[in-house]
């Protein structure tokens, strides 16, 4: 009997992940960090075993770069035991995931009265979905349930066709010099992230949280980054890839989040973020057309106010054990070269998990505090 050979998995290096590739080369790590709380235990050696078999069938959690590829290497991510008590100073949360050496993906297990599960990957190969995608296949595992798995290699481009008939995206205007509204002076190399679970789940999440932010703009406009998942275009598509697109919206001073509502659910209709895969992002983009212009940008001024992020609701049974049962879902953003600040929102049961990411430097803790605060009472009324 003749057996048929399994070709190894490989894609090539979309157009999506070569602009963050082109992020990390500033020195800014592009990380996607989600982390799991919950009650009960979880054990390192079956979360190994569990990472395997995940990734087994998500072999796009266990690339390196290999000229314009990605390349399944086999490298399963590590599990990483971690002391009660860790929190988020620890170098765990902050080293960067290569990837031309791997591992692209590492878990964190955080023992302690309420064990916590920290899933770090790099946002160059991956995005949100596709990372919460492998999470709920390692949860599967650790079940003794089926995987379902993620074996596609489709682009962006995939997408591009699925979507049909797209009207162009008007010329981008470029912002240089917006202020900024989180603390002045100089910055430390790391994050400061502030978390503010709000015990409420409304509709409109990313409009709500943005005419909150506008009441803070320092100028009578700001820019808001929203991204979008391209695989709404063809659900069928099973990817770990990083198949986040943006869309770019101007934001007013005390702006109505039904006004920032309505201007979502219009570009939305019309596939904004499908229409800007059209442009050449090397020569036409509001950011920075090069890595020269990237690194122009001091932190005393930023082309984009803020990135906003829902993640949508969090379903606690797909990410329990019979041992281990889940409390609280959220993630850590990273720091965007052009972009002020990063605030992402994931909704558990009655509750929305906010956590907001901004450069720390003097005065960002209390500017970065209230503004949560606002954000958050946006939500509860």
């Amino acid at each position: 009997m003749t057996s048929t050979a399994v070709r190894p998995y490989t894609r090539r290096i979309s157009p999506i992940e070569r602009g963050y590739l082109n992020a990390a080369a500033t020195g800014t790590p592009q990380l996607i960090q989600m982390v799991i709380e919950g009650e009960g235990t979880l054990e390192a050696d079956t979360l190994r075993k569990a990472a395997r078999a995940a990734t087994l069938a998500s072999p796009g959690l266990a690339v390196r770069r290999s000229g314009a590829f990605w390349r399944a290497t086999g490298t399963v991510p590590e599990v990483v035991e971690l002391p009660a008590g860790t929190g988020l100073d620890d170098p765990f949360f902050h080293r960067d995931l290569s990837v031309v050496t791997g591992p692209v993906c590492e878990v964190g297990l955080i023992r302690g009265e309420r064990p916590q599960l920290i899933v770090r990957a790099s946002h160059i190969v991956t995005d949100g979905r596709g990372l919460r995608q492998w999470i709920a296949d390692l949860f599967r595992a650790l079940r003794g349930e089926d995987v379902a798995g993620c074996p596609d290699t489709v682009d962006d481009g995939h997408f591009r066709a699925a979507a049909g008939d797209v009207p162009p995206s008007p010329a981008a205007t470029r912002l240089t010099g917006l202020p900024t509204i989180i603390g002045r002076g100089p910055a430390g190399t790391r994050p400061l992230w502030l978390r503010r679970k709000v015990p409420a789940g409304p509709s409109g999440v990313t409009a709500r949280a943005a005419a909150a932010l506008s009441r803070h703009l320092a100028t009578d406009t700001g820019r808001l980054i929203v991204p979008v998942d391209l695989r709404r275009h063809d659900p069928a598509v099973r990817s770990t890839a990083n198949l986040t697109s943006q869309m770019v919206l101007d934001l007013r001073r005390d702006d109505s989040w039904k006004r920032v509502h309505s201007t979502l659910v219009r570009a939305l209709l019309t596939k904004a973020e499908v229409a800007v895969l059209d442009r050449d992002f090397l020569r036409d983009n509001p950011f920075a057309n090069n890595l020269s212009e990237a690194r122009e940008l001091d932190g005393s001024r930023f082309p984009c106010t803020a990135i906003i992020s829902d993640h949508g609701e969090v379903d606690p049974g797909t990410y329990s054990t019979p041992d281990f049962r889940l409390t609280s879902f959220s993630t850590l953003p990273m720091l965007v070269p052009y972009a002020e600040m990063f605030l992402s929102a994931c909704r558990v049961g009655d509750s929305t998990e906010l956590t907001l990411s901004c450069r720390d430097r003097p005065g960002a803790r209390e500017t970065a505090d209230s503004l949560l605060t606002d954000v958050a009472e946006a939500l509860r009324s």
